[in-house]
């Protein structure tokens, strides 16, 4: 069977669009003879719609859409995601399904079974899960005819080998494969995190190879707002070894003949810090594409933050489409001048330097008598940083930049960053990597570059926000090393405190940065959205408290005694 995998970006909501590059691919697989083209999960309406799946005309245009793009199938078999209606009355609206879309018509509805709640996942909000009739998803194709089971992203996640923590406790590709399923085809829309795909590969192969069945695995492509998804489809034999593997983070079409003898293949794809440089270059220009803005601007300090955002920025944008702004004060060094300066001529970005010791001292003047007989403190110097904000906010008003902040992981963790000041923006680009990262991302573009792109001084100086004389992050901060490994895990593993310093953490260091954590979530809720890169993003995925009381070293000091006895 010859089978195209159509690995395309929708872009959420947008159904006209999104249905015009369904035909386009159909022809296209058409053109290379293929029999069925698979398309990703809800590909028809992008993934993930959110609430826009509330909206009663939002469904009824994508049910719309669906028998359009059947209308233009013919000689070729179609598998498309869309969201139906659950007709039964009982259970959530609607279903996350795959249309078979033949001789101009929708020739059946798949419905997805496992629905995932979790991260950044909340399909139990909108979705019915479908049947659990182990037939319920197979259907025949192809000549001579074949018989395939179709299951939707979450569906081939629930290997108990592999998951550590099983959250279903039906297995909808044993049932696919009880039913007589000869091949199988996964419909995702699985996002981006760094180090996901190897295990995407070995947890697929391990399925394959456990019931002995070829796996197409078809996954979306581009950013969606804080999301960005990889792509990186694959084929496997029925021995679970890679027999065609998709380019990672752009839309192709992969054509595979299945069931020939086609030679194993060593997977390539982007790792590590590339994979991280490639999602947050992908998640920039898709946003912006978007979301209809296209020009970026951003302040410009001299350090190794601001100027990784702009050195992205220019892979992503193109450096005619990035504006840079040095915004010097009294205690600004004239070397993170300087090193501004050459970044911005190093990636040939437009540059501006606008001095704002003359606004903050008036503002400082403005405030003087409403701040008599108290000694200056972290006021007045995020006075600076907020006058700072409010140059930007101009550029971006004035010219119709996308505002871009450049505050990273670490920082934004602990609240080392300034509200309606350096947070200011329409996007926190590199909101999720943290600060030691930052610095292996910062090399990774000057190796890659083959020359000096990021200053090698902003990459070896102390880092500091320059808001008072000779400051330095770690006046505030533990070693970025330090505090990573620490906030490592207790954000991304959610390992409690005592099993943080168990592990031989300077006990006191553990409780402060936990405490800073905890106490600046009303910060991260007023924050940018930023594009997710690690397994646990602040953000949407990560709901926290703003309110709240929990502090684990009290738990952990008090005993029964303490409390009163009536």
């Amino acid at each position: 069977m010859r089978i195209a995998l159509a690995q395309i970006n929708p872009t959420v909501g947008d159904i006209a669009k999104n249905l015009h590059k369904h035909v386009e691919y159909i022809h296209r697989a058409q053109g290379e003879n293929a029999q069925v083209v698979v398309f990703p999960e809800l590909s028809l309406i992008g993934y993930p719609p959110k609430d826009l799946l509330l909206k009663p005309q939002f469904i009824a245009d994508n049910l719309r859409g669906l028998e359009m793009i059947a209308a233009r199938v013919a000689g070729i078999d179609a598998i498309v995601g869309y969201a139906d209606r659950n007709e039964s009355g009982v259970g959530r609206p609607l279903h996350n399904a795959v249309a078979l879309l033949r001789d101009g018509k929708v020739f059946s509805r798949h419905f997805k079974t496992l629905l995932p709640t979790y991260d950044v996942f909340d399909e139990s909000r909108y979705f019915e899960p479908g049947a659990l009739s182990k037939a319920n998803n197979l259907v025949h194709m192809g000549q001579p005819d074949v018989s395939i089971g179709l299951s939707i992203c979450e569906d081939l996640w629930n290997d108990e080998r592999l998951i550590a923590q099983r959250l279903y406790h039906q297995n909808p590709i044993a049932d696919l494969t009880t039913a007589g399923a000869e091949l199988l085809i996964n419909a995702s829309a699985s996002p981006f995190v760094v180090g996901k795909h190897a295990f995407r590969l070995e947890l697929f192969a391990s399925q394959a190879r456990r019931y002995g069945r070829p796996l197409v695995y078809v996954n979306q492509v581009g950013g969606n707002d804080e999301l960005v998804f990889d792509g990186n489809s694959v084929v496997f034999d029925s021995n679970g070894n890679v027999l065609a593997h998709a380019k990672g983070f752009v839309e192709e079409l992969m054509v595979v003949e299945i069931g020939h003898d086609l030679r194993p293949i060593a997977p390539i794809y982007a790792q590590g810090v590339e994979s991280i440089y490639q999602a947050l270059v992908l998640g920039l220009r898709d946003y912006l594409r978007k979301c209809g803005f296209k020009t970026v601007v951003l302040g410009l300090s001299g350090g190794i933050d601001s100027a990784l955002t702009a050195a992205l920025a220019a892979a992503a944008l193109g450096p005619d489409k990035v504006v840079g702004v040095a915004m010097p004060s009294r205690y600004s060094s004239e070397h993170s001048l300087a090193d501004a300066r050459q970044l911005a001529k190093n990636l040939g970005i437009e540059f501006h330097t606008i001095p704002i010791a003359s606004v903050h001292e008036a503002f400082e003047r403005s405030l003087a008598e409403a701040f008599n007989g108290r000694v200056p403190d972290v006021t007045e110097e995020n006075l600076q940083a907020r006058v700072r904000g409010a140059v930007l906010m101009a550029f971006s008003n004035k010219f119709g930049h996308l505002l871009l902040t450049t505050g990273n992981k670490s920082e934004l963790a602990v609240g080392y960053c300034t509200l309606y000041g350096d947070m200011c923006g329409g996007l926190a680009l590199i909101s999720d990597v943290p600060k030691t990262v930052i610095y292996q991302l910062s090399e990774f573009i000057n190796q890659h570059a083959g020359r000096e792109m990021i200053p090698q001084n902003s990459l070896t100086k102390p880092p500091s926000a320059e808001l008072r004389p000779n400051q330095t992050d770690q006046d505030s901060l533990p070693p970025y090393d330090l505090l990573d490994a620490i906030l490592h895990r207790y954000v991304e593993e959610e390992k409690g405190m005592a099993q943080i310093i168990s592990e031989g953490f300077d006990a006191d260091t553990v409780k402060r940065v936990i405490l800073l954590v905890d106490r600046s979530e009303y910060k991260r809720r007023q924050a940018a959205p930023g594009i997710k890169v690690t397994s646990r993003a602040f953000g949407f995925g990560r709901r926290m408290p703003i309110a709240q009381g929990y502090e684990q070293n009290v738990m952990l000091e008090m005993s029964a005694s303490q409390l009163p006895i009536d």
